[in-house]
């Protein structure tokens, strides 16, 4: 691999994917639609292509040259209307398929998530072969799954096409995910669901990017893979050990389950529901994956232990203190 062409650049994942990427001597270019943008993508060493997920011409100018595209941007925000996350997740990937396509570019890796799966059940030892569930729990589950199959589909000989599911992606410089759950225990807005004892998969960061390059150097057209760092962790216990690298304590507040997945239910149509059918699904319950496809067929290992990602956030919040 010579040259690389990345959306959503400029988030936790984007970033770390481009510098490991430039420090493998790769040249990469990301799509960037803001100087605040230009300025993240820059920072972590690629050259920006002003431009959105909307702009075809953009995108084909930027993808022309380059030996595989890296798709990680998607509507990512909880409450968001189901418009909004059709036309930037779903009609957002099939223009960058269609620029991949017009500018020659030979491979295509989709960042996907195992929340195509959710629904509001359990999700246990799942592998690629769980089909999408009938009723999505929620407008993210529903268009990442929409988004994951124009992927699948667009393959063709020339087009290798793959897509890749981390579970629950987390550690230092965590832009997306953390800040909120630090935000809601200061608030005194969270709670554990059901006492939160349950197993659940996660995907460092630096693990998520390791499937990514695999994907894209032998993953197989039109396939999926899950990742993660291994054998499942008690959500509870995992997820106070994240927050305790940042000086918070979740506290022991727990809301039944029945009672979260009823709030869940009842309040949905709000435009900011105290606890949405997303999460719910994701983080109220069981969500363990099967990676062994990814191990098999990729040579996944997952090289960073949690033990070592969360000394490393730890070693984050005090250099930054």
């Amino acid at each position: 691999m010579k040259r690389a062409f990345v959306t959503g650049g400029s988030g936790f994942l984007g970033r770390k994917l481009i510098a490991t990427l430039v420090g493998r001597g790769v040249e990469v270019r990301a799509l960037s639609r803001s100087d605040r943008s230009d300025a993240a993508v820059t920072k972590a060493g690629a050259t920006p292509v002003r431009g959105d997920l909307g702009d075809t011409d953009a995108m084909q100018a930027g993808m022309t040259g380059c030996d595989v595209v890296f798709h990680a941007a998607a509507f990512v925000e909880e409450h968001g209307k189901l418009s909004e996350h059709m036309t930037i997740t779903v009609d957002g990937t099939k223009s960058a398929l269609i620029a991949a396509r017009a500018a020659g570019v030979p491979r295509f890796v989709h960042v996907g998530t195992e929340a195509v799966l959710a629904d509001g059940n359990p999700i246990v030892q799942a592998d690629e072969t769980r089909p999408f569930p009938t009723h999505p729990a929620g407008p993210y589950p529903l268009t990442k799954g929409l988004a994951e199959r124009a992927v699948v589909a667009a393959n063709a000989p020339g087009f290798v096409t793959v897509g890749i599911r981390p579970r629950f992606i987390w550690g230092a410089d965590d832009t997306s995910l953390l800040p909120k759950l630090v935000g809601a225990v200061k608030a005194k807005k969270f709670a554990w669901i059901g006492g939160g004892h349950y197993l659940t998969s996660t995907c460092h960061v630096a693990n998520v990017v390791e499937g990514a390059l695999l994907a894209a150097e032998k993953g197989r057209g039109g396939e999926v893979y899950f990742l993660t760092d291994g054998e499942p962790v008690d959500f509870r216990e995992f997820l106070t050990a994240m927050l305790a690298t940042q000086g918070v304590d979740a506290g022991t507040k727990t809301v039944p389950r029945w009672v979260a997945k009823l709030v869940a239910s009842l309040t949905s149509w709000m435009a900011k529901p105290p606890v949405t059918k997303q999460a719910f699904a994701l983080i109220g319950g069981e969500v363990t994956v099967v990676d062994k496809k990814a191990r098999t067929e990729l040579g996944y290992r997952g090289l960073v232990t949690r033990d070592a990602g969360l000394a490393e956030m730890r070693a984050a919040a005090a250099a930054s203190a």
